[in-house]
């Protein structure tokens, strides 16, 4: 039974901070639909998310986490199932099976696996956490994240099978992992992704790779000046964008590329440009700095925990966090490809909201037992 005094461990700043960076994200939906009206359904949805997903903040902070944690196996097995059914069943979009159709609805089991695996992983490195930093220890963790991570490379979806990889290899980090073995990951890792670059360039197919993936690849390394309509369309369209925001924006609802719909998939992958256009750099300053508020506390959580799985849930929450905007900044601004990894809590998606807001309540739950956080 939770005691009402837990409560005053719940962290409000983090729960304003998920609010406003929701809220901020909806109202750029609005706008980057730009008078689409098959779009504009999208806006009601997305508040209907973020109001669920408030209610689910409350509803698992209330529960203690290591209940969670023991339920990990009927869990992982259970979106095991979703993600192998995805793959025969599945909507096909880019190339890959992502998504369920539940009447109107779109749901990804991927964004609900990736915080999962943060479950299993966390529940892994707390049972093991006497255990010697050796090479079993290291593929123990590597086994339990194996089965999320080849189901959904079958779809294929290879921005979440690094998003993962990256939450196991700070997992790994924070638990110690030799240097050696570091060393030798990141030596493999280099090598495959300068193979993969290689071949891609060179006009070979990979297994699991779609086309347009390698094209990504070959567009960001080795660009063709000549193709303005093309794969570079929308990175060029992006960054036209950023630039006539300037300091402080053209205003809500004037943003020209946005609102002319020169700039595509605005309400997703590119709503970062979208506010930068309409918000200006000052706009685009506030979205980064609400987002490093919410890794913040999350890591804040992670240090003040009482335990090891309470941490590694902390810290999974924070780098899925983190990489997703890392990544999607920078592909908005072209210093990294494009990839299909939304920018959290701002980007248009029902289930990626639900599923971060889920992350958000777990570690709420972490925060609200342990000694009162200091503010």
């Amino acid at each position: 039974m939770i005691r009402g005094l837990s409560w005053r461990n719940f962290d409000f700043i983090l729960l304003g901070a998920v609010i406003f960076a929701s809220s901020f994200g909806t109202a750029m939906i609005r706008s980057a639909v730009a008078g689409n009206v098959v779009l504009q359904p999208l806006v009601t949805r997305q508040i209907y998310f973020a109001i669920l997903g408030v209610i689910v903040i409350f509803t698992v902070a209330s529960i203690d986490y290591r209940y969670w944690l023991a339920l990990y196996r009927p869990m992982y097995i259970v979106i095991m199932g979703f993600l192998l059914t995805l793959t025969g069943l599945g909507q096909v979009a880019f190339g890959a099976q992502r998504w369920f159709q539940v009447g109107v609805l779109f749901l990804q089991p991927t964004e609900f696996a990736k915080i999962i695996a943060i479950i299993v992983l966390a529940r892994y490195f707390d049972a093991t956490q006497y255990q010697p930093r050796d090479l079993r220890w290291a593929l123990g963790s590597i086994f339990w994240a194996s089965g999320i991570v080849v189901m959904i490379l079958l779809q294929p979806n290879l921005s979440n099978v690094l998003v993962l990889s990256v939450i196991l290899g700070v997992m790994l980090w924070v638990n110690g992992v030799q240097i050696k073995h570091v060393l030798i990951v990141a030596s493999v890792g280099a090598v495959s992704v300068a193979l993969l670059i290689v071949v891609s360039v060179i006009g070979i197919r990979v297994p699991f790779v779609q086309k347009y993936q390698q094209d990504r690849i070959v567009n960001f390394v080795v660009p063709d000046p000549n193709d303005t309509y093309g794969n570079r369309y929308n990175v060029q369209q992006a960054l036209i964008a950023i630039g006539a925001g300037g300091a402080f924006g053209q205003g809500y609802g004037h943003g020209t590329q946005t609102q002319l719909r020169f700039l595509k998939v605005r309400h997703t992958d590119f709503i970062f440009a979208a506010s930068a256009e309409e918000f200006g750099a000052v706009g685009g300053g506030l979205i980064i700095l609400t987002l490093a508020i919410i890794v913040w506390r999350c890591v804040r959580a992670a240090q003040k925990s009482s335990d090891v799985a309470g941490a590694m849930i902390g810290f999974g929450v924070a780098t899925l966090i983190f990489f997703q905007a890392f990544v999607n900044i920078g592909m908005n601004l072209n210093v990294l490809p494009v990839s299909g990894l939304p920018l959290p809590f701002i980007s248009y998606g029902g289930s990626g909201l639900t599923a971060l807001m889920l992350g958000i309540g777990l570690v709420e739950s972490v925060a609200m037992r342990h000694k009162q956080m200091d503010f």
